[in-house]
């Protein structure tokens, strides 16, 4: 591998004036410059990045924690396309890591990244607590955004959708269509959306007066395959069900198959809404009404801020974002509908 030393022979000029091409950094002539580019392309000359950016202490990349149980499907997908889009469009990188199992792997991953000398660093956070991640902010100069939290002391570091309220409207549009008898699946528990979309459906519940009834909640872990096993559950309670909201579309997408193989009719007989609105979702039999979080624009609005702390700008207070409700065919009206 050629050094700066070696094209700066080649050029004819010293190590410093390629050093000063190369950082744009100080008075260089035309004249020279092409020369220095000239031996550049001659000798194959790559800058060291590393001691580039322990130089200049920025790197133009940006950081992103996002924990492995996220990297199927297609929210995961959303998010890894629109910050990687977003960030190519204000000239800087995207540098992904695994924030794994653990509150503390999720911190050894944004350690890992700083260390890395990425300019900012985003985290959707799994394990961390709120108070843990405003805890990281205050000992960080580099910025530091939250995803899909919110956080306590530091609230222009976060962006994050109202779980709990789009689980309450998905509950009401179901109540309003005249269900009563409705059944809930969770996603896992150490997640704190499963958590707020939980709540959501319990609120809505106790709001309508009809009361929680903890014979039709069946634990989920996001997957089709545990929306299989918890339509078996919630079937094998003998309880009437008209209705079932599934935490995410892939459960309800395995929820559907089960009913199906078991002759009732969806929506028929069991009418289904699911979130993310995965793309498949207006395609399938029936097309499924789905809550669809806006993921893109909460990335796009972390990106915007960050952006704003490194290069000075306007810092928008809208952290709070809300999802809509895409009524499709998987819902019909309930037994009560008046």
């Amino acid at each position: 591998m050629s050094t700066m030393l070696e094209v700066a022979k080649k050029a004819g000029v010293s190590k410093a004036t390629v050093s000063r091409v190369l950082s744009g950094k100080g008075y260089v002539s035309e004249a020279t410059k092409e020369q220095v580019y000239k031996a550049i392309e001659e000798a194959g000359y790559r800058p060291n990045l590393l001691a580039r950016n322990l130089a200049t202490n920025k790197s133009e990349c940006i950081g992103l924690v996002v924990t492995n149980t996220l990297y199927h499907g297609s929210y995961f997908s959303e998010i890894l396309s629109q910050a990687a889009k977003k960030l190519e469009d204000n000239g800087r990188q995207l540098i992904l890591v695994d924030g794994k199992h653990s509150a503390q792997e999720e911190r050894e991953a944004i350690q890992f990244l700083l260390d890395l000398r990425c300019d900012a660093v985003i985290i959707y956070p799994r394990f961390l607590t709120i108070d843990e991640m405003d805890l990281i902010i205050e000992q960080h100069k580099k910025p530091i955004m939250v995803v899909n939290r919110k956080l306590r002391k530091h609230q222009s570091h976060c962006v994050f959708c109202d779980h709990k309220g789009s689980s309450f409207q998905a509950t009401k549009y179901l109540i309003e269509r005249g269900h009563r008898d409705i059944a809930f699946i969770t996603g896992s528990m150490d997640s704190p959306t499963a958590i707020e979309r939980l709540s959501g459906y319990k609120e809505a519940l106790n709001q309508y007066d009809i009361g929680v009834n903890e014979a039709l909640i069946a634990q989920g872990k996001w997957t089709p395959a545990s929306g299989v096993a918890a339509v078996e559950t919630l079937l094998s309670r003998k309880n009437k069900i008209s209705a079932i909201l599934a935490s995410n579309d892939e459960m309800a997408v395995g929820a559907m198959k089960k009913l199906n193989d078991m002759g009732i009719s969806v929506p028929g007989e069991i009418s289904i809404i699911g979130f993310d609105n995965i793309p498949t979702a207006p395609y399938l039999s029936p097309a499924l009404t789905s809550i669809k979080d806006p993921v893109s624009d909460m990335i796009s609005e972390v990106i915007n801020r960050l952006i704003s702390m490194l290069d000075g700008g306007y810092l928008s207070k809208e952290n709070v974002f809300t999802s809509d409700l895409l009524a499709r065919n998987s819902v019909i009206d309930g037994p009560y509908k008046g």
